[in-house]
């Protein structure tokens, strides 16, 4: 293989690959960058078999066909430390060489016929949705999902489709995010539940004319300049309607930027804030075991008639804030205690307070 190739487009692509190679075992070839040079196109692909993404560089001059693999995160190292120009990438014998200019640098390769296949198209059905309104509403709904838990089933974002509808569902058993997104098209209905890596990388791609396809087991988007896939994750999502209350005594309107204000003012001091809504003013304090105290108001007419005392994380009500555009929220309210809801436009986070 020979191929001649911008060092600005190989170091965005090689960038982006990275977060997919297998991090645990450098001796495995899922820790390597494939390269295969064929038809005028050069293909770079990487996954770690949970999680693969494939660029198909159209711009770049081949010399020579053929396939090549180098370890992807010493690959990333060579290029960032080139020049902007031309690279010139070539095997020869078992090694790829890196060349530009007067440096060059050779890594060692693995059997390029070893690395994995990325799955088929083949009996997949199709997902009917604008991608970019997909990544932005796995968006709103990430923070709430768990990074580890024994349950797996925990550590995804479960996407339910409904007949006009899709609710995009993530928990970590102390808070959970429903977000409602409108669809114009008739899908099956189904669900699913993506893994949180698969949303992180979603979020970087779907932005271009993409295509989705999926099955029980793996999710595929398809664009004129890359392909990537996740595999699903295998289990019972628990039922997510029977935690959103159904009836709300009290719903208060409140300030986006003055809750915020408050809350960061306290989460210098403490991870859990104590919250007292008045008639006229919101107070904040900070809840600590040792001997430090934070305490601060704001002047602000709500509509309740008593007060409405509340513990919680503060990531928890910022987290929220964060995933929303509009300038006033809701609060909706029952009973001490028992959990409150977090709502804005089609985003709805239900909270379990801290007992104070």
């Amino acid at each position: 293989m020979k191929v001649l190739i911008k060092k600005n487009v190989l170091e965005s692509i090689v960038i982006n690959t990275n977060p997919y190679l297998d991090k645990k075992d450098l001796s495995s070839i899922t820790s390597h960058i494939f390269l295969s040079a064929r038809d005028g196109v050069l293909n770079i692909k990487a996954t770690d078999n949970e999680i693969g993404l494939e660029y198909k560089v159209k711009n770049a001059t081949i010399a020579d066909e053929g396939m090549a693999t180098a370890n992807g995160k010493k690959l990333l190292d060579i290029i960032k430390s080139l020049k902007d120009g031309d690279i010139m990438l070539e095997t020869i014998q078992n090694h790829l060489y890196i060349k530009q200019n007067n440096s060059k640098y050779r890594l060692p390769m693995q059997k390029p016929e070893d690395f994995p296949e990325f799955p088929s198209l083949e009996n997949k059905k199709k997902f009917d949705i604008n991608a970019g309104s997909l990544s932005k509403s796995l968006k709103k709904i990430s923070s709430s999902i768990e990074n580890v838990n024994s349950k797996i089933e925990l550590t995804g974002a479960l996407i339910d489709i409904k007949k006009d509808h899709i609710n995009l569902v993530g928990t970590d058993t102390k808070r959970l995010s429903v977000y409602q997104l409108e669809i114009n098209s008739q899908n099956d209905p189904f669900s699913i539940i993506i893994p949180k890596k698969a949303i992180t990388e979603i979020q970087k791609l779907f932005f271009e004319n993409i295509e989705i396809y999926y099955d029980e087991n793996i999710f595929i988007a398809v664009s004129q300049n890359f392909e990537f896939f996740t595999k699903l994750i295998n289990g019972r999502y628990p039922d997510y309607t029977r935690v959103v209350p159904n009836e709300i005594k009290q719903n208060i309107i409140l300030n986006r930027e003055k809750i915020i204000e408050g809350i960061k003012t306290i989460s210098m001091l403490s991870e859990i804030v104590k919250i007292t809504i008045a008639p006229d003013n919101i107070s904040f304090e900070s809840i600590n075991d040792d001997n430090s105290e934070a305490k601060t108001f704001i002047e602000y007419r709500s509509n309740v008639s008593d007060q409405i005392i509340l513990g919680v994380k503060n990531r928890f009500i910022l987290d929220f804030l964060s995933s929303i555009e509009d300038s006033e929220f809701n609060l909706g309210y029952n009973e001490p205690n028992l959990p409150f809801i977090l709502s804005s436009g089609d985003l709805r986070t239900v909270v379990m307070p801290v007992n104070i």
